[in-house]
């Protein structure tokens, strides 16, 4: 079982997984300020790799089957965390759960500012 194969991206992280399928649930507008959140956190990742993710989003934008990518400022945000080191993924989820433990999306504002 060791060598469990994941169907999603983020599914090999149970911090991760718990946030995003949290997230899924969300308002519109506390998705929104999640998704403003992830995209802050671009300056860690590589450049070339975020040419490829804005190329990424022309091209799936609105037609994929993932609860994200109807939306195109959550695609790019899915798309920047997904390509973000574990560490950072694992910062931003947990800043998210907690953000959402308290009803306090906001405060992902605050955090992006840092």
């Amino acid at each position: 079982m060791s060598n469990k194969s994941f169907r999603r991206w983020y599914d090999n992280d149970p911090i991760l997984k718990e946030a995003l399928e949290l997230l899924q649930l969300q308002t519109d507008d506390n998705k929104n300020v999640a998704a403003d959140f992830i995209i802050s956190l671009q300056e860690q990742v590589a450049q070339d790799v975020i040419e490829r993710i804005y190329e990424i989003t022309k091209q799936f934008s609105k037609k994929g089957n993932r609860w994200y990518d109807s939306d195109p400022v959550m695609l790019k945000a899915m798309e920047l965390l997904k390509a973000a080191p574990p560490k950072t993924q694992r910062i931003a989820a947990l800043k998210i759960l907690l953000a959402m433990e308290n009803e306090n999306m906001e405060s992902l504002e605050n955090d992006k500012n840092e």
